[in-house]
């Protein structure tokens, strides 16, 4: 890889990664659900009068909005705001890849190799050992809601898959045309869990560190990170490329203990440890027993 492009990769991991301290401010300014909806509605505004809509069914705009954008953050964003750390969430959200693992053998009938069970028993151990430390600085709901949430990524990456069978697609484009499907349901939802009171009291009392964190969300870590990446799986083989999203939980905790000094346990580290273990074994297993 390119050092211009190696920097590119970086960047990327950067920006995921401070996603999740400015997940915990924006709720903190803006109900939950409602930041969903501005979040996508930015990401999609005035993006959609510059990029053409790749030419998919309507139904893959559809399931992928549903679950990538609005299934995912609605749980995460929910989480932070009863109590997850936004480092931890950095964290338990990388298990999307065994949730993708699951649902692609159940619907696509993908065979797992030993290295993926390996793999994904490591990192079951590590979600357990997590979820049991569970107490005042880690909410049981928060955990929950964020499990959810990476099933719910789990779902949207099957659902992404598909996508190569109606050949290249310039996945920028996609994503911003798939934000025009989440805030409806956010902007729903948010009216019945939130209420319409809260939604005029946040609207009215919108303050700059809301919009920040609307806009960071919403162009760098959507547009910004998300296009980044697609140049970079466009150039490069997706294995050169994949092992990037494991630094992210790095910076998250990192981010989430110089801002809001979140300390973990011991259990959140060790079972950290296991499910980063889990997910380099499950990414490079294949590659080392062939080697080998």
């Amino acid at each position: 890889m390119k050092p211009s492009d190696l920097a590119l990769a970086l960047v990327v991991v950067v920006v995921w990664g401070v996603n999740f301290v400015v997940i915990k401010a924006g709720v903190g300014e803006v109900p939950p659900l409602l930041l969903g909806a501005l979040r996508f509605l930015a990401a999609a505004l005035p993006a959609v009068a510059f990029l053409r809509p790749p030419k998919l069914p309507l139904r893959l705009y559809l399931a992928y909005g549903l679950t990538i954008a609005f299934g995912q953050f609605a749980f995460l964003f929910t989480a932070i705001h009863l109590g997850m750390p936004s480092g931890l969430a950095s964290l338990v959200l990388q298990s999307q890849a065994l949730f993708t693992m699951l649902f692609a053998a159940l619907w696509l009938g993908e065979r797992w190799r030993t290295e993926q069970l390996a793999g994904l028993l490591l990192a079951a151990a590590g979600l357990v050992a997590i979820g049991s430390a569970h107490g005042g600085a880690m909410p049981l709901a928060g955990f929950a809601m964020t499990l959810a949430a990476a099933a719910s990524w789990g779902i949207g990456n099957v659902v992404g898959r598909s996508l190569a069978r109606h050949g290249p697609v310039n996945m920028l484009a996609f994503m911003v045309w798939a934000s025009l499907v989440p805030p409806l349901p956010f902007l729903g939802l948010s009216l019945v869990i939130e209420g319409p009171e809260r939604i005029v009291a946040a609207i009215e009392g919108f303050s700059w560190l809301a919009a920040g964190a609307v806009l960071y969300l919403a162009w760098a870590a959507t547009l910004l990170g998300y296009g980044l990446w697609s140049h970079l799986l466009a150039r490069y083989p997706a294995n050169q490329v994949a092992p990037f999203p494991l630094l992210v939980p790095v910076v998250g905790l990192t981010a989430g203990w110089l801002v809001y000094d979140e300390a973990l346990q011991p259990a959140h580290l060790g079972g950290g440890a296991l499910l980063m273990a889990g997910l380099a074994v499950n990414l490079f297993g294949h590659r080392l027993r062939r080697g080998g």
